[in-house]
């Protein structure tokens, strides 16, 4: 699902992390604490088990929320690493076959 222009994040939103010794990886919102911190987490390196809390200011928000994810983490409070890691696929997948379409 795409996501048009907004500045909060949500749950199952796939982010970018831009400070921190992950800068540079995607990940998903698996929990909003409040409006500064939120957990992430991509189901690879850093399990649902053990997400981290991230400032929002050292996040970029992409354009694309894992719908598998939000329903499995609405529904049950939890979500499989198997979820995430396809969300991150997915997405990945979907970026690169949008920077073919444009040429770059």
């Amino acid at each position: 699902m795409l996501l048009s222009n907004q500045s909060t994040l949500q749950i199952g939103q796939i982010v970018k992390i831009l400070k921190g010794k992950n800068a540079g990886q995607v990940a998903v919102v698996v929990s909003i604490e409040d409006s500064r911190f939120v957990y992430i987490a991509d189901g690879h390196r850093r399990k649902f088990d053990q997400r981290k809390k991230k400032n929002v200011l050292h996040l970029q928000p992409q354009s694309f929320i894992s719908s598998e994810v939000a329903n499995s983490l609405n529904e049950s409070g939890r979500v499989t690493n198997g979820k995430l890691r396809f969300a991150v696929a997915k997405f990945m997948k979907s970026t690169e076959t949008h920077a073919e379409e444009k040429g770059d």
